[in-house]
């Protein structure tokens, strides 16, 4: 069903790729860790690093009492994801649910909007005081929260925490019943909001989510399945971009007249388009950035080489980096040993780089994530001297 794209099958189990998240099915959970290194002594730290990652792209919000319960093992991204989900419908109960405007055909008994004549002689052929019509009705039972009641259906079913069972079942007790749905991807496309129903816009992110990633049964069984998968190297990708945007803006002084921007393409054979992940560009050069969600201790493969050869070339950059992720090193924040330079012999402007930029960092003895990684990456790109 998936082709092969999040997994591949080993013998006595399998093998995940670049995705990572979390997969529940019936009562067992799965979670996959952004790992890349092979320190046991790490592994809780790893932990948090997707989710560090996905509160710093704007993929989660998490409250104190949240953050605690992570730090604790206490909490798995499904139920971080639930949490939220039951938050934001929370919120929406209290400040009041939307009423909007829906057609309903059915028998009333005054005549209001369209009488349907055909079904009015199927139906009232003998109760001359009913009327089948086709009229306007102002309530809350309409398609977003039909969607959001579907997700909180999942919830309930899929919830191993007895404190998410138990919000979830508060949050059900003060919602209205509404009319049953299967929201497909083509439904949940159609919504679109407006001025009243924007403070819905959080709440059916997550409802989509849900939604989209629930699947009830597996291979005609009776199993439930619910998975949130996250591609790494996009996550990676993100990540970087929103760090080094952060150290700009925080440096505004230092860094006048620079843009940065993820995923600019330009025309390379035909249709097809080179993309580089992150472009800066400066008043004096351009410099290419492309992330790889990959071991840096492993040798740079000949392909990635290529690709940011060209890069370099397309956009007339100084320098393009290929930038890996690292684990902490003693208290050494950017890691130099294992940098690369290859120069074009032919114009000698263009190099190209290999960056490793630690996720985590230790700090009084304890491994905590590296909150200085633009900064660091400008340092190995600008060849900076590293911080220790």
């Amino acid at each position: 069903m998936h082709e092969g794209a999040y997994f591949d099958i080993i013998p006595n189990g399998v093998k995940f790729r670049q995705y990572v998240g979390v997969i529940q099915v019936g009562g067992y959970t799965i979670q996959i860790h952004p790992k890349v290194d092979d320190k046991s002594d790490y592994e809780s730290s790893w932990c948090r690093v997707l989710v560090h990652m996905l509160r710093e792209c704007g993929r989660v919000k998490i409250n104190p009492y949240e953050d605690a319960h992570l730090k604790k093992g206490g909490m798995n991204l499904l139920e971080l994801y639930f949490d939220q989900y039951l938050t934001e419908v929370q919120i929406l109960i209290r400040n009041g649910l939307v009423k909007q405007y829906r057609k309903e055909s059915g028998n009333v008994k005054a005549l209001k909007g369209k009488l349907d004549f055909a079904q009015n002689i199927r139906h009232n052929l003998v109760h001359k005081e009913r009327f089948y019509t086709t009229h306007q009705v102002y309530d809350v039972d309409h398609k977003i929260h039909q969607v959001l009641a579907q997700a909180l259906e999942i919830v309930g079913q899929l919830s191993s925490s007895m404190w998410i069972s138990d919000k979830c079942r508060r949050v059900q007790l003060h919602f209205p019943e509404f009319r049953k749905i299967q929201a497909t991807k083509q439904l949940l496309d159609s919504i679109n909001l407006n001025r009243k129903t924007a403070p819905y816009e959080r709440a059916l992110e997550l409802a989509r989510l849900i939604i989209l990633n629930y699947s009830p049964d597996i291979a005609a069984g009776n199993e439930r399945m619910i998975s949130i998968l996250f591609d790494m190297n996009k996550l990676w990708e993100e990540y970087v971009l929103v760090k080094l945007r952060k150290h700009i803006r925080e440096n505004q002084k230092d860094y006048s007249g620079w843009t940065l921007r993820g995923q600019q393409s330009k025309l390379f054979w035909g249709r097809n388009s080179l993309r580089p992940d992150i472009v800066l560009t400066t008043p004096d050069d351009t410099y290419v950035i492309d992330t790889k969600w990959k071991n840096p201790d492993n040798s740079t493969s000949i392909q990635d080489l290529r690709q940011i050869y060209a890069y370099g070339r397309f956009w007339n950059a100084q320098k393009v980096m290929l930038l890996y992720p690292g684990a902490t090193s003693g208290n050494t924040f950017v890691q130099f040993e294992n940098e690369e330079y290859l120069k074009d012999n032919r114009t000698m402007h263009h190099e190209c780089k290999k960056g490793v930029v630690s996720v985590l960092k230790e700090q009084d003895g304890k491994v905590v994530l590296n909150d200085w990684v633009g900064m660091n990456i400008f340092d190995q790109l600008f060849d900076h001297p590293p911080i220790i």
